[in-house]
């Protein structure tokens, strides 16, 4: 396989690790190759990323490498993330708060198991809006992240402490449930927009 492919490659796979990054012995034992291959493609991919005008860069950052922004492109990065701050948010992103804000600190298993569905984007776009943020780990295996909400959710309805969140209702009384759940999510919606 010629360089530019296996480059490619590279390039792929630590796009997909994100932020956790991917070291030399990761990128050898994924691609199959010795170490000594994997650096000499980690330092050809570099020197491509520093010679043309690009967004991103190589980076190696406590023995991992990472694909990371150009610090001369950091304002037009700060005005994507004002922008997108100002939307609305989705149904999904609404359930997701309303069990983190009464239920915290909460994994994102258990509200998954809560909701029925997969709640990784609504997890991703709350924490994005600082209004959730990651408070700990589970003990034991996997060390799940706990999440709560933080000082920017009390600011948003207007409460000095969670304790001032409206009492959830008796299971019994569905309508009753359904309409407190359709106030607090308009009311968030109104302060967010």
């Amino acid at each position: 396989m010629e360089s530019s492919k296996w480059k490619g490659i590279v390039e792929a796979l630590l796009f997909a690790s994100g932020d956790v990054g991917l070291s030399i012995a990761q990128l050898a034992s994924v691609l199959e190759i010795t170490e000594y291959q994997a650096t000499d493609l980690i330092e050809s991919l570099k020197e491509d990323y520093e010679k043309a005008e690009r967004g991103i860069q190589l980076v190696e950052m406590a023995g991992v490498f990472q694909l990371v922004t150009k610090q001369e492109h950091s304002e037009y990065l700060k005005k994507l993330v004002e922008s997108t701050s100002s939307h609305s948010l989705s149904q999904a992103a609404l359930e997701t708060l309303a069990i983190i804000a009464y239920k915290q600190p909460i994994t994102r298993t258990e509200i998954e198991d809560i909701r029925g569905v997969k709640t990784e984007r609504p997890i991703q776009t709350l924490v994005s809006k600082a209004l959730i943020k990651e408070v700990g780990r589970v003990e034991g295996t996997g060390r799940a992240y706990l999440y709560g909400t933080t000082k920017e959710f009390l600011d948003y309805f207007g409460l000095n402490s969670l304790e001032e969140l409206p009492p959830i209702a008796d299971p019994i009384d569905e309508g009753y449930e359904n309409e407190e759940a359709d106030l607090f999510f308009e009311k968030f919606q109104q302060t967010i927009e």
